[in-house]
């Protein structure tokens, strides 16, 4: 065990000194929870460049599920670069993209037609998903949930709950989102089956005192909220959201960026409720 600590100068020299370069040419806007560099990485173990050594709890905000350096992962990499490194599908398609499609489509739950397209971040897919619900409603609304998190840009950082540190100083936000409260039992001090029944509650309340249902292009919510404080949606919660989207033509969009595949204990997080 003492090999796997190099040093407990943290952050070494060689951090403090890469820290004054990035305070001196990096935007203050770019946050970074620590104050050292990566140099190497194998598995679920991180090395600064100073040495010292890392369990990575953060897995690149879960984008690393599989880990660092997996053999087969690299070797795709590498075999896929000396191949071509990119031309933009919108411009020339290929056929990776076609084929991690089909198996997304293959893997999500629902035995209806479905297909996949792939973007740069959660926020990004979290403003398609709102683009192509108004689109294909014609409606202008949007609800979210309290202590839901959706993203930074202006539509997303309007769907997310939490003012400090992502929307102060940033308004006028977008228009037409509205909130409706998230089952929280311990703070609700209810049982689970009655805070989602309160809640549910709640959100037909907004129906006639708030918004129209007609209005209502998409219900967007987390089964698993992330910078909520890792509340699970209870069981049901979410299959009465979706029966409330079936009744009043509203798509139910779940925003899994942060519980990611398989975290759960199923590929998708909805898949508990026995949602597709």
């Amino acid at each position: 065990m003492s090999e796997s600590i190099s040093h407990l100068d943290i952050p070494g020299p060689k951090s403090r000194e890469l820290l004054a370069r990035r305070q001196e040419f990096v935007a203050r806007g770019v946050s970074s929870s620590m104050n050292v560099f990566a140099a190497k990485a194998d598995g679920a173990i991180i090395e600064d460049v100073d040495g010292n050594r890392y369990i990575d709890f953060a897995g690149g905000i879960g984008a690393m599920n599989i880990g660092h350096a997996r053999p087969e992962v690299t070797k795709a990499i590498a075999e896929q670069a000396a191949r071509f490194t990119h031309t933009c599908f919108s411009v020339m398609m290929y056929e990776p993209y076609v084929a991690l499609a089909e198996r997304i489509v293959q893997l999500a739950p629902g035995d209806f037609a479905k297909k996949a397209l792939f973007l740069n971040s959660g926020a990004e897919a979290v403003e398609n998903a709102v683009k192509i619900a108004r689109y294909a409603t014609g409606r202008p609304a949007i609800i979210t949930f309290d202590n839901g998190y959706h993203g930074r840009t202006l539509m997303t950082m309007t769907m997310t709950a939490k003012v400090k540190p992502y929307k102060y100083r940033f308004g006028p936000y977008a228009t037409e989102v509205y909130r409706a409260p998230f089952p929280y039992p311990y703070r609700m001090n209810m049982a689970p089956q009655d805070a989602s029944a309160y809640c549910i509650q709640e959100l037909e309340r907004m129906f006639v005192g708030e918004v129209a249902p007609d209005q209502v292009a998409a219900i967007v919510v987390e089964p698993v909220q992330g910078e909520g404080g890792f509340m699970v949606a209870p069981p049901g919660f979410l299959r009465a959201l979706k029966a409330i989207c079936e009744k009043h033509g509203i798509l139910f969009v779940a925003d899994e960026i942060q519980s990611g595949f398989c975290r759960t204990g199923q590929m998708f997080a909805v898949e508990h409720d026995q949602v597709a």
